[in-house]
Formats: structure tokens, C-alpha cells, sequence
């Protein structure tokens, strides 16, 4: 198979900016770059499309709004994706891959009627759903795959334990040359519109207001960093998700009012929501730190972009950050330390904490690359493709 030029069906949950949306459309741009044949798909019941621009091609599945039940959201996406690929207007391929469990069980369905031959799946990380069908659901969209992949080895070891599936690990990139710490023509712009002129620090959350994003107690850290930084702001960027954070959400906002603290532009908090795909690299420069105690992440991609773009980072002593950081790379806390974060945060304010990392981010970024994980999946693909061939031959 050297040499050969593939046509690949990478299929993602949503055309929004989530960690496995962006990571199929980078390593659908790096595989073009090889030389194959990428198209990424996700249903779009906006209409609006991917929420940036790609090498690789993309394609939007027509989809329908839906009522406010997961469940149903779920089952409904996976028939649209079920009805787009076996529409005798939809072109073949020769590889469907799956990055989360709607696009797995579609391509789960597909195999069983005969529309494909086969297809991998990429694990990023597991929920814990109350619902069990949509524990079902989980648990098909890798059990009835062909092959299964994973971005860390916190992973690899869960999906062996609990399911087991022997998961290869194919890891994550960042784009150095677009998250940098050079001035960009975005940072004026966006640093108005947010209202970040003067004063400072400015504390950096990426994910939305989420229970698994620690949001609550990044809150409760800052508060405690106010009292010694009292024209500190927390930018809290993103929260495009399938799931229901509206209690989360209540209860953010019940906390703000209790604390006395203000949200919007040029206030102390300032969420804002999903942001356009070209001012994130102009978001990371505004910040002085990311604060990422996340409590459950498949790999933290957020990370490597802020370490990119020369800021600090604070992150969870716990897998799958322990992977890939070591102990002087970052600023590691405790994610239930409220005090442990707001130390990490103070500390991330300090010129000489911030000139240190910036150089370790830096020799980070540099071990991951696209390019590298584009090649892993090649090597996937083709040991897979070989086996599928060679039986049907047998």
C-alpha cells in the first residue's frame, strides 16, 4: 500500500468547535498534506457549516432541529448520518472513520446493512450517562468497531479495563506556526470588544461553563485571587456542546451573584461564548495564563495551543496531563484545591514563572505535531486496509 492515495470518511458529532470536531479537521488537514483524500463530515442543522476554513474537504450532513431530549438528539443525528451515506448521491470511500459515538454507531449501522465494509473509531474520552441507553449507545460506538483509537493512555488503559479493546494511540498536535505569541491584527479588536484595556491579569478558560471544566471552582480560585489582584479579569471562552450544562450554568451565575461580581465585557468575569475560530489565537495573547483544572479530559488540546502562543498554563496533576508534561512545564494543582489554584494563578502573574514556561511550552509544542499524528493513523490505516483486503480474498 506505499504510496497509495486514500479516500477517507473522517465523521465528527458537530460542525462547533469541540476538542474531537477539531482534531478530526487538523488531522484531516495533515493526511491531505500526505497526499489522501480527506473529507470531514458532521451534521449541521444550522446550516452554517465548519467554523473554519480546512485543506482537506468537508462535508455538512443535512440535519433537523430536534426538542430538547439527548437522547433523541442522539438517535436523530445517527439517522441522518445513516440516510446521507447510503443516498445513492453520496461517493464512496475507501476508509470511514468515526471520532465519537454518534458518528460510531451510524458507521455501526451502515456495516450492518452492507453499505460498508468496515470502519475505526477514535476514542477522545467517555461520559458517564446516567441514561443507559445512551450508555448503550456509548459502548457500541467502540465495541462494533473494526479497530479503536485513543489520544492518550489514560484511555488505552480505561477501554482496555472496562471494554476489552486494545486501543492504539495516535496522540494530538498543535499548529505552532497559527498559535504564536507575535501580535496578530486580530488582538486590538478583540481586546476592545471584550473591554480587557488596562489593569490585569487576565486568567484564560477554554471549554464553556461546564461541571467536568472545574468551572465552579476556577471561579471560587479567582475570587481568591481578587483579593490580592483586585483588576484581575477571567475570561471564560467557548461551551458550543450536545449535552445540557444549564445547570452548571445556574449555578455559575447563582455564584456570581453571591460574590458580588459582574459578567460581561470589561467586567471582572467575562464569558463569552464561542468565539470565531480565527480570534482563538488572538484570545490566547490577550491572557496572561490558562487556567485548565479540568476534572475529565481526553487530552487537553487547549493546552498545547495556549503553550504555543507563550502563555503559562495551569493544569490537573492527573492523567492525561502527567502523559505528556513534566513536572517543571507547567503549573500543576490539585483540581478540588480551590487555594491550589488560586496559588497557581498568582504565581502564573509572576514575570519570572512566565518567562520559564514560555520556554518549556515552547520544547513542548515541538514533541507534537499533526504531521506526526497524520503519519500514526496512515500506518492504522493501511495494516487495517491489508487485513480487510487479505480476508476478502481468503
Amino acid at each position: 500500500m506505499k504510496g497509495e492515495r486514500l479516500r477517507i470518511a473522517m465523521l465528527a458529532h458537530s460542525t462547533n468547535p469541540r476538542g474531537s470536531v477539531v482534531h478530526a479537521l487538523e488531522l484531516g488537514d495533515a493526511l491531505a498534506a500526505l497526499g489522501h483524500d480527506v473529507v470531514v463530515h458532521a451534521p449541521d442543522p444550522s446550516g452554517a457549516g465548519f467554523f473554519r476554513k480546512t485543506r482537506c474537504r468537508t462535508a455538512t450532513v443535512p440535519a433537523q432541529p430536534v426538542a430538547d431530549d439527548l437522547f433523541a438528539l442522539v438517535e436523530a443525528r445517527i439517522a441522518d448520518y445513516v440516510d446521507y451515506f447510503t443516498s445513492p448521491r453520496t461517493e464512496g470511500f475507501d476508509l470511514y472513520h468515526a471520532q465519537d459515538a454518534i458518528s460510531g454507531n451510524a458507521l455501526a449501522r451502515l456495516r450492518e446493512i452492507g453499505a460498508i465494509p468496515g470502519f475505526l473509531r477514535t476514542v477522545h474520552h467517555l461520559d458517564a450517562f446516567d441514561d443507559r441507553r445512551l450508555a448503550a449507545r456509548q459502548a457500541r460506538a467502540m465495541t462494533a468497531a473494526d479497530r479503536v483509537l485513543c489520544v492518550s493512555r489514560l484511555w488505552q488503559e480505561v477501554l482496555a479495563r472496562d471494554y476489552g479493546i486494545a486501543a492504539a494511540r495516535v496522540g494530538n498536535g498543535v499548529d505552532a506556526g497559527r498559535f504564536s505569541p507575535e501580535p496578530g491584527a486580530l488582538d486590538g479588536a478583540l481586546r476592545a470588544r471584550l473591554g480587557l484595556g488596562g489593569g490585569g491579569p487576565v486568567y484564560l478558560s477554554v471549554g464553556g461553563i461546564e461541571t467536568r471544566k472545574n468551572t465552579a471552582r476556577i471561579l471560587e480560585a479567582f475570587v481568591l485571587v481578587r483579593t490580592t489582584c483586585p483588576a484581575a479579569r477571567l475570561v471564560i471562552a467557548g461551551g458550543a456542546s450536545l449535552l445540557d450544562h444549564g445547570a452548571a450554568r445556574a449555578a455559575f451565575d447563582a455564584a456570581l451573584r453571591a460574590y458580588g461580581l459582574d459578567a460581561g465585557p470589561g467586567a471582572a468575569v467575562i464569558p463569552t461564548g464561542p468565539l470565531a475560530d480565527a480570534e482563538m489565537p488572538a484570545l490566547y495573547r490577550l491572557a496572561d495564563a490558562l487556567v485548565f483544572p479540568s476534572l475529565r479530559e481526553g487530552f487537553g488540546l487547549v493546552v498545547l495551543e495556549a503553550m504555543a502562543s507563550g502563555i503559562p498554563a495551569i493544569v490537573s496533576r492527573a492523567p492525561p496531563f502527567t502523559e505528556y508534561l513534566a513536572e517543571d512545564e507547567c503549573l500543576w494543582v490539585e483540581p478540588g484545591s480551590v487555594t491550589e489554584i488560586a496559588a497557581a494563578m498568582l504565581a502564573a502573574a509572576e514575570r519570572p514563572v512566565r518567562r520559564r514556561l514560555a520556554t518549556a511550552g515552547r520544547q513542548v509544542c515541538l514533541r507534537h505535531s499533526w504531521q506526526a499524528s497524520a503519519r500514526r493513523h496512515w500506518e492504522i490505516y493501511a495494516k487495517w486496509l491489508c487485513s480487510l483486503r487479505e480476508a476478502a480474498h481468503a
